[in-house]
């Protein structure tokens, strides 16, 4: 006989990690950051037909104090990429990246002087959301994945830690363009 079995009916036994988990997960407002076609795409993913309200994402916050979700859909320049950065440090901790696009995530097919080979070089990112542009469907497919990540985060001084690790891993992280690979 366990404790569950001896309280009454309406009971919910959690943690306070996993209450505040549930409760950052479903209170997610997004910061607009769109720059290309991918955001015709996430500007669809917040219509009537997907419906982004079912998550409580309704509201695309146009000042970043306000938002605790970067979704970085499409091409960042050279000249973006500062203020791209700034936006992200205005924001609200915790904080999280979605790159949507394989321009956000890697250059794509841009590999020139003036477009930014990955946003991770700026930002840490949490979910790369592969695609030219992607559709509306794997935007959500991310934000749910976004949801199962921010749902298991620890709270206090370890993810302070862990966020300042992960931070300047992916700032020391050997540029894009500087890659061997295939093409080079």
């Amino acid at each position: 006989m366990g404790l569950e079995e001896k309280l009454p009916a309406g009971f919910l036994l959690t943690t306070v990690e996993g209450l505040a988990g549930y409760m950052r997960k479903s209170s997610l407002w997004p910061a607009t950051f769109g720059l290309a076609c991918c955001a015709i795409e996430m500007m669809a993913t917040g219509a009537g037909r997907y419906d982004l309200a079912r998550f409580g994402m309704e509201r695309f916050s146009a000042t970043p104090r306000q938002a605790d979700l970067m979704i970085v859909a499409g091409r960042v320049s050279q000249k973006m990429a500062p203020v791209l950065r700034q936006v992200y440090d205005q924001m609200a901790n915790p904080k999280w990246v979605i790159a949507m696009g394989v321009c956000a995530s890697s250059g794509g097919m841009f590999n020139n002087y003036a477009i930014v080979q990955g946003v991770d070089h700026i930002v840490p990112v949490d979910i790369y959301l592969p695609g030219c542009p992607p559709r509306p469907e794997m935007l959500l497919d991310a934000i749910l994945k976004l949801h199962e990540q921010i749902q298991q985060m620890p709270l206090g001084v370890n993810r302070a830690t862990a966020a300042a690790a992960a931070e300047e891993a992916a700032m020391k992280a050997k540029p894009t363009i500087q890659m061997e690979g295939l093409l080079r």
